[in-house]
C-alpha cells in the first residue's frame, strides 16, 4: 500500500562496495524504497584503497553515485547501510565514514532516525549477522533507530536456495573470490527491505 504523505521523507543508502555485490542490493534497495513512494539517494562512502590496489584486486569501477559527506545527513530522514563483510566487521571505508560524524554526534543531530543495514560477504558462516551488528554500536550513540528485516519478507525462511539475507537485514554471498552475484531471491529480499524501512522511516518522521 502506498501512502501521498510518505512522499515528504526522504532516505538515503550509503554503500561501499568493491566488486559490485552491495551495489546491486543497494538498487534493489532502491526499488522498494522509490515503490513505497518514498524519495531516495545513493551515496558511496569515500575509498581508502589506491587506484594501484584496486587494480591489483581486480576490482571493477565504482559505481556513478556521489560520495557522502556527513554534513549531508542532516536533509535526511533515515539511512541504510551496505557493508561489505571484512573478517566479520565492517569495512575501514564505512568506519572512516561513521568516525567522521562527530559534529553530529554533539549535536544531537541524528537522534530519532531510522538507520538499517545489508551486507554482502564471501562465505557462508562469514559473518553476515556479526556484520550488521557492528554498526550498533554507532546507531546507538547517534541516537539512531536500528530498523531491521526481521521476516518481514517469508522468503528469509526460505531452504530452497542459498542466500545471504538474514532478520538482521538482506544480503548476498559473494563467493571467495567475489565471482558469485546476487541471486533473484535475494533481490527480491533486498526490496522487500527497503518498502519495509520506508514505510517504517515515514512513521516515525511523520
Amino acid at each position: 500500500m502506498i501512502y501521498d504523505y510518505f512522499l515528504t521523507y526522504i532516505l538515503f543508502l550509503a554503500q561501499y562496495s568493491v566488486y559490485g555485490h552491495v551495489t546491486k542490493l543497494s538498487e534493489a534497495i532502491k526499488k522498494g524504497i522509490t515503490a513505497a513512494g518514498v524519495e531516495v539517494d545513493i551515496y558511496q562512502v569515500p575509498e581508502l584503497l589506491s587506484d594501484e590496489i584496486l587494480g591489483k584486486m581486480h576490482a571493477p569501477p565504482k559505481p556513478d553515485y556521489p560520495i557522502m559527506t556527513a554534513d549531508k545527513m542532516k536533509d535526511y530522514d533515515g539511512f541504510m547501510f551496505g557493508l561489505s563483510g571484512r573478517f566479520g566487521s565492517l569495512p575501514a571505508q564505512m568506519k572512516s565514514f561513521m568516525d567522521s560524524t562527530g559534529g553530529l554526534w554533539q549535536s544531537g543531530g541524528l537522534i530519532g532516525k531510522t538507520a538499517g543495514t545489508f551486507t554482502s560477504v564471501g562465505t557462508m558462516g562469514g559473518g553476515q549477522e556479526l556484520v550488521n551488528s557492528t554498526a550498533l554500536p554507532f546507531f546507538t550513540h547517534q541516537g539512531m533507530v536500528f530498523v531491521p528485516l526481521g521476516y518481514k519478507d517469508p522468503q528469509v525462511f526460505s531452504f530452497d536456495e542459498i542466500h545471504g539475507a538474514s532478520p538482521w537485514g538482506a544480503g548476498t554471498f559473494a563467493g571467495p573470490d567475489g565471482s558469485r552475484s546476487p541471486s533473484e531471491l535475494e533481490l527480491s529480499i533486498a526490496e522487500t527491505h527497503g518498502k519495509h524501512f520506508a514505510g517504517i522511516t515515514a512513521k516515525l518522521a511523520a
